[in-house]
């Protein structure tokens, strides 16, 4: 499993890495693993402020649908368009091309508060 040392992630096993106001958001390998086949990414909250731990959207794997889950407050500016076409990049390249959105935060120390990736392998016991 694989757990990039330049992210950031949440105990709700979302990751996101900082590009200055900028963030992207995804969900880690471990949670794709538990769901799954992903069959379906619904994100339509395109150009809306979420809250942080708000949901923004949902995966959907076949045996289960799953909710997203803001790990800043910010704009969605952009939703990867790439999953409509292969929901299953998320499966295969969680941290790359299964990125799912693009958010201005409202406030980048918020990322601060996020867990390290040590302490996220800590959490779901690996």
């Amino acid at each position: 499993m694989n757990f990039p040392e330049n992210l950031k992630y949440t105990k709700d096993h979302e990751w996101i890495r900082v590009e200055g106001n900028i963030a992207y958001v995804g969900i880690t390998d471990f949670a794709q693993g538990e769901l799954g086949d992903i069959v379906y990414v619904d994100i339509s909250t395109l150009g809306e402020e979420i809250e942080h731990e708000q949901i923004f959207g949902t995966v959907e794997a076949v045996k289960t649908v799953s909710d997203l889950f803001m790990p800043v407050s910010g704009v969605i500016k952009e939703i990867n368009k790439g999953l409509d076409a292969t929901p299953d990049a998320v499966n295969k390249d969680p941290y790359g091309a299964g990125w799912m959105i693009k958010v201005e935060m409202k406030d980048a120390s918020q990322a601060n508060g996020l867990l390290s990736a040590a302490d996220y392998k800590a959490l779901i016991g690996h």
